[in-house]
């Protein structure tokens, strides 16, 4: 058995101690990064599989004599790393026991209430228990976060730029925020917040009824639904609060305040009222004049908007259900005129056999279905005046404008669902009058990021083809924040956090930099707008022989080959990454690749996160499975393109795999025989496992090609054995090819073997193996021999005879003769069936064959499929084999030539065909 722990440590130290990590400077080079993580706690095996497919892609390249350069750094910036150090400053339980269950020692515990020191201690954990325990070539002279001095004088200087470039601008913003902790980012990317990440921000047209002296403002998606309006509903379990907004006296729930509170100027909470109180009551419709009254409904949420609901139950399912329930004698007033609906949301109602409030599912569905045939197909009545007539795919703006104009109607903004900060805290949207944002929406930036993404390598190529719709939707960005968290100063505005994602685009660049921030020759105050001038852009002088070094790296190494990250940053990360270097980088700058991997998912199929569980622990895991073994799961298990499972059932499956290989490699380095016809077939068919994996390596299929080196090639080193295969220089020389593809995948497995095999040096510094002659004609001659193999296991498994004859029948010359002269008409593109026959008819002996119309139309059809033929000794390869095909079977063993006058008991003979023998077993 092996010792994967051992070997991880062993060859770890070696490369260390080598800096085989160490970015060198000559020939071709390949710049290639992940996207850093941000420091939000510890990782899981969920995050590793971005990681592994980074090294092997940077691997392979060093060993196709490319000077790699792999940096790496952490995402500092944002909330995370200061809401992990507020649970700790308040004894969070639960955050004690997360991080005491991780092994944090309670030394370092006491020091987490301050986010420098989260930032610190778990950049440490990344490093060493993550990225160096999977045997990761990382440059690690290059190491950074977002949050040095150095990496913001580097962020100023790229806002410096925008604003040059009039890509700065200020305009009111709603913006996300969190009451504890300010302004928080809401995407994917879920860098600031642990739950919603996906929600949208929905704009209410909130129309004012009149009840007395108060408003009752009710919040709809529908504005034009308010010539249907019959009836409000208000919670009589709920609270209410009449708040004085810009004048007049509203009564919302409490929630629906505090959110006015945040989007409007005026708004103070000066009394209470419960809803009870207004059952009964009555108010007035706006523009329409119609009195309705006040009804009870437990689910009008305080929560969602201002807890107060108007009723539309002609055409709103849950409206219409709610009024059947509490038996109130309304008629729904129908406002839309749909074919096939007289009152909509009854009939659909019906239809769906929905009988009360409590089939939430059902009401949604009904509502969904309603709405899209309604917005699609649907007209206004002639209840709705002089909007009468017109469709309401076209109406709802000119309600909305009209209702706003005239002082009936207000907007408020809210998310689609529940958002949750970091720090625990519901996140709500809070106006920002004043707010500084990045013009992505400039229409010759998004047309060159555009024009740009198409010459890119980016993988899957369906993103490649989403992107520029993506680039197209992505409007104006709100790049800075007021709040309690990390980050770069605004240079334009005192006392303001340039936001996570706006500090994340051009850090590629920095990577350049940071190796002699490291070293110490480099340093904050000299890092000013004139030394990024010239370092990024050739702007300028250099100052000293420094500033002309790092400027020679930035033209050797950059434009970044490879970008690598989640599918979390298809929306967010990936397009500010192309249209800030767009913006700010000469054009033989800009980025050439983007690879975008799927996630790590848990039986549910949700995303593995550390607070829904499921989440193991990655030094846990690499005990237990080795981590060549996971970094094999990584790469083998599916496509980098498709969201797995974590199975560690199937981890185990691939850690079986690894023994068998270091197995199969110590019989191997047994055999001491002579040569023999397999050899041949060995060579070839090797060296064609070595082209298919070369280019899917390029192709940066990384499956496919482990698929070939893990177990292709097993497989045929085991049947090169089974039929007796033992030349030890061939043996030795394939060895060290394959365990030279190994290594990108496997490189501690593979060190090992490759020791083993009394090579020197490291395979990791080999070269990958380049293809040798492809013999055509040894790979058919053996594929007939296992598809004659084949074929008699599958006639004695059909037939459960034990044989003890086997009879075998190639070919008649005359079927040769019809697949040659096919061969020849097909690369002369003249392969039809009437060309063909011609042909054979020029042959006297050809016209003896009554069947030949047959076989011929048969080869051609198979010839259109892309079959091929080569021409083999059929029966001299065969009989060759004999004495193996006769131990594969205990029986004996008679091989004709189906021209010959030869035994033919089963009345096989006449059925062979070119490398398809008949065969008859008994």
């Amino acid at each position: 058995m092996i010792d994967f722990t051992a070997i991880e440590k062993k060859w770890q130290e070696r490369w260390y101690q080598a800096k085989l990590y160490e970015a060198k400077k000559n020939g071709k080079k390949f710049f290639i990064h992940f996207a850093y993580p941000g420091i939000s706690g510890y990782l899981h095996v969920g995050h590793m599989r971005g990681f592994a497919y980074s090294d092997i892609i940077a691997r392979y390249k060093r060993m196709r004599g490319y000077n790699v350069c792999f940096p790496a750094g952490f995402h500092a910036s944002g909330l995370p790393a200061v809401s992990l150090a507020k649970k700790v400053e308040r004894n969070d339980k639960e955050m004690l026991n997360y991080l005491r269950q991780n092994g944090c020692p309670e030394e370092v515990i006491k020091k987490l209430s301050d986010p420098l020191e989260v930032v610190k201690y778990f950049s440490k954990i990344y490093v060493n228990e993550y990225w160096k325990r999977f045997g990761f070539l990382i440059d690690y002279t290059r190491l950074m976060d977002t949050i040095s001095p150095e990496y913001k004088k580097f962020i100023q200087w790229q806002f410096h730029k925008l604003k040059e470039k009039g890509l700065l601008i200020q305009k009111p913003h709603y913006a996300p925020f969190c009451p504890n902790c300010g302004p928080v980012a809401v995407d994917k990317s879920e860098t600031d917040i642990s739950e919603g990440g996906d929600a949208e921000i929905l704009e209410f047209t909130v129309i004012k009824f009149e009840m007395d002296e108060y408003i009752l403002p009710a919040a709809t998606l529908r504005p034009e639904t308010i010539f249907g309006v019959t009836n409000m509903w208000v919670n009589p379990d709920v609270e209410y609060v009449v708040a004085k907004v810009e004048g007049e006296q509203w009564i919302v729930s409490e929630e629906g305040a505090k959110k006015l509170l945040n989007q409007l100027e005026e708004v103070e909470i000066i009394d209470s009222i419960s809803g009870k109180e207004l059952i009964g009551k009555k108010c007035n419709i706006p523009m329409i004049g119609r009195e309705i009254p006040i009804l009870p409904a437990s689910f009008a949420d305080p929560n969602v908007a201002t807890g107060i609901v108007m009723s539309v139950p002609a055409h709103a399912p849950y409206d219409y259900i709610a009024l059947k329930d509490i038996k109130a004698d309304i008629e729904p007033i129908v406002i839309i005129e749909v074919k096939g609906y007289n009152i909509p949301a009854k009939e659909i109602v019906e239809k769906m056999g929905i009988k009360s409030q409590e089939e939430i599912e059902a009401l949604e569905e009904a509502t969904q279905k309603l709405y899209k045939e309604e917005f699609h197909k649907g007209m206004l009545n002639k209840n709705c005046g002089e909007y009468a007539g017109i469709k309401i795919s076209e109406i709802k703006d000119a309600v909305k404008d009209d209702l706003i104009a005239k002082g009936y109607a207000i907007i408020m903004r809210e998310f689609s669902k529940k958002v949750v900060c970091r720090c625990g805290e519901n996140v709500i949207i809070k106006i920002v009058p004043d707010q500084w944002f990045i013009r992505y929406s400039d229409e010759y930036l998004t047309e060159m990021s555009k024009e740009h993404a198409e010459s890119m390598n980016i993988f899957p190529a369906e993103y490649k083809e989403e992107l520029p719709k993506v680039l197209d939707w992505f409007g104006d960005r709100a790049c800075i924040r007021r709040g309690k968290w990390l980050g770069t100063e605004f240079p334009f505005k005192k006392d303001w956090i340039i936001e996570p994602i706006s500090d994340s685009t051009l850090y590629p660049a920095y990577y350049i930099i940071s190796k002699y921030v490291n070293e110490g020759k480099l340093h904050a105050k000299e890092m000013n707008n004139e030394f990024f001038d010239y370092v990024f852009l050739g702007k300028g002088k250099a100052k000293n022989d420094l500033w002309e070094k790092i400027r020679n790296d930035f033209l050797y190494w950059y434009p970044v080959d490879i970008n690598l990250g989640g599918k979390e940053h298809k929306t967010v990360h990936f397009p500010v990454f192309i249209m800030n270097h767009v913006a700010i980088m000469e054009g033989k700058h800009w980025p050439k690749g983007i690879f975008v991997n799927w996630w790590i998912t848990q039986k549910s199929g949700e995303k593995i996160s550390k607070s829904k569980g499921g989440a193991e622990p990655i030094p846990n895991a690499a005990i237990k499975y080795g981590v060549d073994t996971m970094r094999l799961y990584y790469a083998h298990i599916a496509s980098p393109f498709a969201d797995i499972e974590w199975d560690s059932s199937a981890v185990e499956q691939y850690k079986k795999r690894l023994y068998k290989i270091y197995e199969l490699q110590e019989e191997l380095l047994k055999k001491k025989g002579e040569e023999k016809d397999v050899d041949a077939w060995l060579s070839a068919s090797f060296n064609e496992e070595i082209e298919k994996i070369t280019k899917a390596m390029e192709d940066y299929e990384l499956r496919k090609a482990a698929n070939s080196i893990y177990f292709d090639i097993y497989n045929k080193f085991q049947w090169y054995m089974r039929r007796g295969g033992e030349n030890a220089p061939l043996i030795k020389d394939f060895l060290h090819k394959w365990i030279c593809m190994m290594a990108p995948f496997t490189p501690h497995l593979a060190e090992e073997m490759w020791e083993k095999i009394g090579e020197k040096g490291f395979v990791s510094d080999a070269s990958f193996p380049e293809k040798g002659e492809i013999n055509k004609e040894a790979l058919e001659k053996e594929a007939l021999l296992i598809k004659t193999i084949d074929d008699i296991s599958e006639i004695i498994k059909v037939t459960t005879i034990t044989p003890s004859y086997i009879y075998i029948y190639t070919s008649p010359k005359w079927k040769w003769k019809v697949v040659e002269k096919a061969n020849e008409l097909h690369n002369e593109g003249r392969l039809e069936m009437a060309t063909l026959m011609k042909e054979m008819m020029k042959d006297d002996e050809m016209k003896k064959h009554s069947n030949l119309p047959k076989y011929a139309q048969k080869v051609i059809k198979e010839m259109q499929r892309g079959e091929r033929y080569t021409l083999i000794d059929e029966f001299g390869y065969l009989s060759h084999a004999k004495d193996f095909i006769i131990s594969e079977f205990n029986a004996q063993v008679f091989i004709y030539k189906a021209d010959d006058d030869v035994p033919d008991p089963g009345k096989k003979k006449s059925l062979a065909e070119p490398l398809r023998p008949a065969i008859y077993v008994e």
